[in-house]
Order: structure tokens, then sequence, then C-alpha cells
């Protein structure tokens, strides 16, 4: 009897075990770590943009006479190089005026080399074999930041026959990897600082007191606030031995369960449809009836009788119009609180295409049974 109520316990305690497993799996795979739902204030990309110059094309380039910007490049920069050619008439095509553009990483060093995008300003054909020339990159404030130079990748390519062309991807746009070499750092001590805020990239009212919840409760003190739907104020604390960098790093691992408001996206060009988990049904019913009007053009000739005197062969109009009005559409009745599942497997048994999903997710929007924000690309 004991050794039949021991094996019992053991199996018990197996299936908790399993159970507890099984729970814990699920609660953690409905998290995500603070370092992915949120940005810290100040820690961004820059934007860098320049204007220059590719050469080396083969004779794939700006044509001169429709792009007066590039020769007027082109002379300025032989004039700097020592070379005269402002009255001379020039006619290359092996040369193309770019915007150069490129995102500085935040706590870039000087010396540290970053990636360039270059896409043709004129009516060059293609940057294929072409090297970029000294390209200053100015932020925002007009100051420069980094100089790129180097040879154009491209990813494409044009050719062109006498009665035929193939274009494949863009072959007047490309990269060069590491191809600015970053000139002046972009002054920021954020180890200095001893309060940053952090930005939520889904703002949520929900999510951004959850993050605060679980950085105070991992920290033992009120080091958190979340101040709106959009931020957090995160502060140091005095008896903190580490600096805000320190702390960011602990806290940015820690699991939260973010949260969000029922949405339904439509972009109606494409007809792609994403709706959110949380998506709610009232009571509703749809009907689906599609009216087709098909008209069929069979002229006929109609002729004099024989060996008549007058008369002529004329084109007699024949049109068979056809109206469907749909007879054989359903109704389907859509009960309350129905999940995203439900509403999904209920439509396509309707046979409802993507486009036509759409105007039935407007028309129940206007009947004010869907519970959820309606958001048109």
């Amino acid at each position: 009897m004991n050794e039949i109520t021991g094996k019992t316990f053991k199996i018990f305690l197996a299936a908790v075990v399993v159970l507890l497993f099984v729970v814990s799996a699920q609660a953690h795979a409905k998290t995500t770590r603070i370092k992915d739902i949120v940005n810290i204030e100040s820690v961004r990309n820059n934007q860098l943009i320049g204007y220059g110059l590719v050469v080396g094309l083969n004779g794939t380039g700006d044509a001169l006479n429709n792009s007066p910007f590039t020769e007027q490049s082109l002379v300025a920069m032989l004039e700097r190089l020592g070379v005269s050619v402002r009255d001379h008439n020039l006619n290359t095509g092996n040369v193309a005026a770019v915007m150069v553009t490129a995102n500085m990483p935040p706590f870039t060093n000087q010396g540290s080399e970053i990636d360039v995008s270059v896409s043709a300003l004129g009516d060059a054909e293609s940057l294929q074999g072409g090297t970029l020339l000294v390209t200053p990159l100015m932020g925002a404030d007009g100051e420069v930041y980094a100089v790129a130079q180097g040879p154009v990748t491209i990813s494409g390519f044009s050719i062109e026959g006498e009665s035929a062309t193939v274009v494949q991807n863009i072959p007047t746009s490309g990269r060069i990897p590491s191809g600015a070499i970053v000139e002046k750092e972009i002054d920021f001590d954020l180890a200095e600082m001893s309060e940053v805020r952090l930005g939520l990239r889904n703002p949520d009212f929900t999510t951004a007191r959850r993050i605060a919840q679980a950085i105070n409760g991992f920290t033992s003190s009120k080091i958190a606030v979340a101040e709106n739907s959009s931020s957090v104020a995160l502060k140091r604390p005095t008896n903190y031995n580490g600096s805000i960098v320190d702390l960011i790093t602990d806290i940015e691992q820690l699991p939260v369960q973010p949260d969000q408001i029922a949405r339904v996206v439509i972009d109606e060009r494409s007809g792609v449809i994403v709706m959110g988990a949380d998506v709610r049904i009232s009571t509703v019913a749809i009907a689906q009836a599609n009216l087709t009007v098909k008209i069929t053009e069979t002229p006929q000739v109609s002729q004099p009788n024989p060996f008549a005197e007058q008369g002529q062969a004329i084109v007699v109009p024949r049109s068979d119009i056809e109206i469907n009005t749909g007879p054989d559409a359903d109704l389907a009745l859509v009960d309350t609180g129905v999940t995203l599942q439900d509403l999904v497997t209920g439509l396509n048994r309707l046979g409802v295409a993507p486009r036509d999903i759409i105007t039935i997710l407007q028309g129940i929007k206007a009947a004010g049974a869907l519970q959820a924000e309606v958001e048109t690309l």
C-alpha cells in the first residue's frame, strides 16, 4: 500500500512539474525584453547628406547638356585640382552627379567607418563601375561629420539593345560599405547623466506602467515613473555604485508583457489586412452579394434581297446583357465578442476575397460593431 502511494505521489509530482513548465513557458512567450520595446532618450542615429560626383562610368553617366549641375560641379572640381576647362565644351558620359546619404550611429568615435548610400541625381543610366569622389557629409546643423569616397556597389543592371531593354533592380543607386570616415563626434555624455527617459516604440499607458513596475520591483526602489503613454522617467539611485549606463544594462533585460489597443490596419492599394489579436466584433449580420453586368456584342450583317434595284449591306448591332445580383450569396451572423480567428474563419467560409473583406470591415466599423481602431494606409 505504501509502495502504491509512493508511485502515485511521484506521478502527481511529475505532472505538477510539467504543468508548471508549460505555464512558465506560456508566460515567458508573452513577455518581451524592455530593450526591445523602448528607445533611450537622445540615443539615436544621426542622418547625414552630401552632394558628390561619381566618375569612371562606361558611358552611362549624365548627359551634360541635360544636367547643367553635373557640368558645373565637374568644372569646379577640375579647377580645384589645377585644371582649367571653363571655356571648353565638355562632352563626357562617364560622370554622374549623386546624392550621398548615411546614418551615423550614436556614440560613433572619430575615425570610425560607416556605410553610405549613393543615388543618381541626373539622367544617368547606371552607376556600375563608378567611384565616388571625396564628398563631405553634413548633418542638420550644417556641420561636416564625415567624408565619403570609394567604389560604388550596385545590385542591378541595365542592358539596352536595338529593339529591347532589360533592367533589373535599380542600377542608378548603390552603396559603399564602410565608405565614409567619421571626422567629428557628436558630444553626448550619457554616463554623467543622473536621469534619462525611456521612449516606447508603441505608445501605450498599460505598457509604460508595467515597465515602471518591473524596474521598481527589480531595484526594490521607486526609480522609474510612467510619465505618459510614450515615456518612462528613469533616475539613478543615490546609493547605486554604477553609472546610468550600468543601470540601463541591468534593467533592459527585464521581461515585460506589452499591451496595445485593438487595431485593424488596411492597405487598400495592395489589399493587405492586418488585424490585432484583441479585435472583437459585436453581433452583426454580414451578406456578400456582388452585382455583375456582362455585355456581349454579336453584330450581324443585313443584306438586301437578291436582284433588288436599291439597297446596301448594313451592320445590325446585337447586344446580349446578363445581370447577376448574386442569388447564391450567403448571410452570416457573427455573434458578439468573437475573436480574430473566429472572424477570419467565418469570412473564409463565405469565400470572401481580401478586397471584399476590407469593405466588410469598413461597413462593420460604420455600424459600430467593430471594437477596434481602423487605420487605412
